[in-house]
């Protein structure tokens, strides 16, 4: 009995420590709850920061355009080819293009301002409602995580007193039981002694007393061995009650518990981001869209520039500077021979002198065409190597701005590029020398 006892209060410290484990667990999933939303919160507001400073950036960087295109517009306000573009738009080439890159400045400017209006009145307001969100639903959750929370404590404290009633039962049983075999033996020694008592006594009197005395103490026996007896089926009753409802509530219990970890707190959390990664992916898409149409906008200006740059006509753009001044550029009227009276049209004596004249006059000519031609082929090929120096693919610069592991790749790339001063100076020389020969070639 004893170390039953002990065993049952190694039993009942285990269950307290089992107890004590799952509510500190409870309290520690409130707080992994909290941490995580606060962590979400943060997250938002990082991002409301980062986009309110964004759209300041786009916002200054929006006036800055404005203000370069205008200082540049204003130039061109009161100039003919200002007049001829509102008229018709018939402008030189290089008058056009930048004419598109001046527009192009304004449509970016207008852009970007828009792009900021989008940060401040659009994604913002929208990571301020998720922010609300999650503060509302956290609330809500832990209004309910702490109504399971209790109900689940309750189980396990009636699980507790349940399990604790039913040992308490059951050692009561085993020292009614232990007694009544106590009970069991006495009566045993008791009869047998009686039952043993066979010899004649010398005096009479004294035998019937010792027996009477011997039949009282059987009989308080018997009646102390069939109390024992009732009160061990007693115990027995109760100890065998208190079994099947600690049974029934360790089904009950651990159903509970199983319910609470596998389903309930999976919900919990799933309530706790209702509607939180989509929101977000909303307001990341609005960003998105927002990013990629003003990348559409500005390639579609780009496309417009870059169909004027490709139309620059040196051709056509003569054509249309003759136009714009043909009183500069219109050739004068023939000059007439201005006679006078009682001139004559041809003499005999000087008739021999003119066909001298006109002899060496078609020597000359010819002698001219045949130089003219060497010349003209000179000049030629000078004009087609002075052109390959100004045709020169060398714009590409699109290797600079590939995003590497390594910045010495992107340096190099523009080191080697047009930009690289030896190879410049270079060719800058070798095209000054070439302009010189083709001018003094030419005329």
């Amino acid at each position: 009995y004893y170390k039953y006892n002990k065993y049952k209060s190694k039993k009942f410290e285990g269950v307290c420590v089992f107890v004590a484990d799952v509510r500190t667990q409870l309290v520690e999933q409130q707080r992994c709850l909290e941490q995580q939303t606060e962590m979400r919160v943060q997250l938002l507001q990082d991002l409301q920061d980062f986009f309110r400073k964004k759209a300041e950036i786009e916002t200054e960087y929006s006036r800055n355009l404005e203000k370069l295109a205008e200082r540049f517009m204003a130039k061109t306000r009161s100039t003919k080819d200002h007049q001829q573009y509102k008229k018709d738009q018939n402008l030189l080439s290089p008058v056009n293009c930048w004419y598109l890159l001046l527009n192009q400045v304004r449509r970016e400017s207008k852009d970007h301002a828009t792009l900021s209006d989008l940060y401040l009145n659009n994604v913002i307001t929208r990571l301020t409602h998720i922010g609300e969100d999650s503060a509302r639903l956290l609330k809500r959750s832990k209004d309910i995580i702490f109504q399971l929370q209790e109900d689940l404590m309750k189980l396990l404290n009636e699980l507790y007193t349940v399990m604790k009633t039913y040992h308490m039962y059951h050692a009561e049983t085993i020292s009614a039981e232990t007694k009544l075999r106590e009970a069991e033996r006495q009566e045993g020694r008791v009869k047998g002694v009686s039952g043993s008592g066979g010899g004649a006594e010398p005096v009479f009197g004294l035998r019937i007393d010792e027996r009477h005395q011997r039949r009282n103490a059987a009989r308080k026996m018997e009646k102390m061995k069939e109390k024992r007896k009732a009160k061990y089926s007693e115990n027995k009753l109760k100890t065998l009650k208190a079994r099947n409802e600690y049974l029934l509530t360790l089904e009950a219990t651990n159903a509970s518990v199983f319910k609470y970890y596998i389903h309930d707190l999976p919900d919990i959390i799933d309530c706790c981001d209702l509607g939180y990664h989509s929101s977000l992916s909303r307001a990341l898409r609005t960003y998105l869209s927002a990013e990629l149409s003003l990348e559409a906008s500005r390639r579609a200006g780009l496309e417009v520039l870059e169909g004027a740059v490709e139309g620059l006509d040196p051709a056509r753009d003569r054509q249309r500077l003759l136009g714009l001044y043909p009183n500069a550029f219109c050739p004068p009227q023939r000059f007439g021979f201005q006679a006078h009276m009682g001139d004559i049209a041809s003499q005999p004596q000087v008739q021999a002198e003119l066909t001298l004249r006109l002899t060496q006059l078609q020597t000359r000519l010819t002698s001219l065409k045949i130089e003219n031609e060497e010349v003209k082929k000179t000049w030629g090929a000078t004009l087609t190597t002075l052109q390959d120096m100004t045709v020169l693919e060398d714009y590409d610069v699109s290797q600079s701005f590939t995003h590497s592991p390594s910045s010495e790749s992107v340096k190099s790339s523009v080191s080697d590029g047009y930009l690289n001063k030896p190879s410049l100076a270079k060719r800058r020389a070798n095209q000054q020398e070439t302009e010189l020969f083709y001018f003094n070639v030419r005329f």
